[in-house]
């Protein structure tokens, strides 16, 4: 039986949904930062499509420094880092080589300080060209990675798909030791595969895809032919409880621990319902001008550069993160736009609950929400096709 780790008495923050009430947050007496798009300026911009071989990457600060950039480019479900290099006043970022891959998604994730020594993070993401006869999935999760128990194998292609059943056939999932795996169309963009229960820990699952030369719409082909797999780690569903403001943190079925945090507020109350980690960023971002959050002015209610420990549960922007600026929440009140918060410090530490969470925890892993006054999250939001019961996941396939 695992120990039982109980956090009586330390508060978490509010989610990256409140601000000091001018659209940022006063830090060290300096007023509200800027907009990290303003220090951490990238190109090719943030969701560019078609993006040319030639076109030239680079990341650069008008002032202050590059604290790190990561840039990693998926192909084939293939996670590559791509190396570059930093000037001698780190004031840009260039990779070693200059030409982009084709047919690959390209993710950057940057910190910088500005000229006054505030931090600002930056995640964008742009997909380079694709023959225009050609189309291709982009998937999840990555080749050879580990992942919790809840990853949904999902593709989504560049190109609507016409000949639904012809890209059903073309690929398959299978795991070791053998489950029931089924795929589920979300309109015509995208394709998911899971069992009817969670994964097993220990499983190994295959995806082959066999796309090349298939026509998924008239006069337009696929491109990979590629086989890949994953391994599933240990089992980790948490519960949070919106009503009671805490979070179970279960490893195995065994409570590990019993966590303080604040949900949504009565007017942007969190979603119920089972969500899938699908990203973890130490330091991001959280504008809330891109979930629509937008004062009069057109600027996001909260923008916060530095938000710490944040880890995606939807694609709409509902992130379970860690939380500096108010303390008073977690255990007692709901107060964030839909988010769900544990208690930080700024900068992210390793000893609070957000950090301790963060640091235990993997892609794929299951958040669960219950008693919240909202709906429950649409199967397509994120990788939330567990709030699908079984025959209405398989009614979903092309092939009947």
């Amino acid at each position: 039986m695992a120990a039982v780790l109980t956090w009586a008495g330390l508060l978490a923050g509010a989610t990256g949904c409140t601000t000091d009430g001018k659209g940022g947050i006063d830090i060290g007496g300096l007023g509200a930062p800027p907009a990290p798009e303003d220090v951490i300026r990238i190109s090719p911009d943030d969701g560019a499509r078609g993006v040319r071989p030639e076109e030239k990457l680079r990341v650069r600060v008008p002032d202050g420094r590059l604290e790190s950039v990561k840039v990693v480019t998926s192909q084939d479900a293939q996670e590559i880092t791509v190396p570059g290099h930093f000037s001698d006043n780190r004031l840009t970022w260039e990779p070693d080589e200059h030409k982009l891959a084709l047919a690959a998604k390209y993710t950057i994730d940057a910190v910088a300080l500005d000229a006054h020594g505030r931090r600002s993070a930056r995640h964008t993401t742009f997909t380079t060209d694709v023959p225009d006869e050609r189309f291709i999935g982009y998937v999840t999760p990555e080749n050879r990675s580990t992942v919790g128990t809840g990853m949904i194998v999902s593709l989504e292609f560049n190109r609507e798909i016409k000949h639904r059943a012809a890209v059903e056939r073309a690929v398959r999932v299978t795991a070791q030791p053998p489950v029931e795996i089924r795929p589920h169309w979300f309109g015509d963009g995208r394709l998911d595969f899971r069992p009817e229960r969670y994964w097993k820990p220990g499983t190994r699952v295959t995806v082959s895809l066999r796309l090349r030369d298939v026509e998924g719409a008239p006069g337009v082909y696929g491109l990979q032919y590629k086989t890949f797999s994953f391994t599933i780690g240990r089992s980790q569903v948490s519960l949070v409880d919106a009503a009671k403001h805490t979070m179970e943190v279960r490893r195995e079925g065994d409570l590990l621990a019993t966590v303080p945090i604040t949900a949504g507020a009565p007017k942007t109350t969190t979603y119920n319902g089972r969500m899938v980690v699908t990203e973890m960023f130490e330091v991001t971002r959280m504008n809330g001008a891109t979930v629509g959050f937008k004062k009069k002015n057109g600027k996001g209610e909260y923008d916060i550069p530095d938000v710490p420990h944040a880890m995606r549960l939807t694609d709409s922007g509902t992130f379970l993160h860690g939380n500096y600026w108010a303390p008073d929440a977690p255990g007692r009140v709901n107060v964030s736009h839909g988010c769900v918060g544990l208690r930080d410090v700024k900068g992210g530490g390793s000893d609070t609950p957000a950090g301790w969470f963060f640091d235990r925890s993997l892609v794929g892993d299951v958040v669960e929400v219950v008693h919240s006054n909202d709906r429950k999250v649409a199967p397509d939001n994120g990788l939330g096709g567990w709030n699908m019961d079984w025959k209405e996941w398989k009614a979903g396939s092309a092939l009947k």
